[in-house]
């Protein structure tokens, strides 16, 4: 499955995401944002990718892993093959096809891959996915109320703010506030 945007595509886990996710994964920079409390192994990460791989899918699980990649092929003159720079990640989670609702996370990975779009392009097109193939009628997602390059990426994206949960994140500097946002799709 691959989904295009603009600047960017989403595109299913394969085998060969393995390196970087744990790279991500277990970088403790990116630890307060996704609530990791502790490295994950890389047989860990391997066999999240696996069951995606044998179709442990949202259905089944509540949960979708989408790879975010530049559209811009990039051509290598010394093996001569093709490749895509792989920038981020994208989630889907807490799946609930009743009410027709999931939480969105995402992640661009790497200061040089910030401020260029990639962000708001995932956005867009994961929410257009959202809407029109699995027919959800809602995409919600929890920003820490310091966060203002994610809490205007969403914003930007159509997300309202729908609410403020007090000391919610603990984080080495004491308790922040972090805001729910929703975006009906309809």
């Amino acid at each position: 499955m691959i989904l295009e945007g603009d600047l960017i595509r989403l595109r299913a886990v394969e085998p060969e995401d393995v390196e970087v996710l744990h790279v991500w994964e277990n970088d403790p920079a990116v630890w307060l944002v996704s609530g990791t409390t502790e490295p994950f192994s890389r047989e860990q990460i391997l066999r999240f990718v696996e069951r995606q791989l044998k179709g442990e899918d949202l259905f089944r699980t509540g949960q979708l892993r989408l790879m975010i990649e530049c559209r811009e092929v990039r051509h290598d003159q010394d093996n001569g093959r093709s490749s895509r720079r792989t920038v981020g990640t994208m989630d889907l989670f807490e799946y609930d096809p009743l009410h027709g609702r999931a939480g969105i996370g995402i992640l661009i990975h790497g200061e040089e891959n910030r401020r260029r779009g990639y962000a708001r392009d995932a956005v867009e097109v994961l929410c257009r996915y959202a809407r029109e193939r699995l027919r959800m009628h809602q995409l919600w997602c929890n920003v820490g109320a310091d966060n203002r390059a994610s809490l205007g990426l969403f914003r930007k994206a159509g997300f309202q703010k729908a609410g403020i949960k007090r000391d919610w994140l603990w984080t080495p500097d004491g308790y922040r506030d972090e805001i729910l946002l929703q975006k009906i799709l309809d």
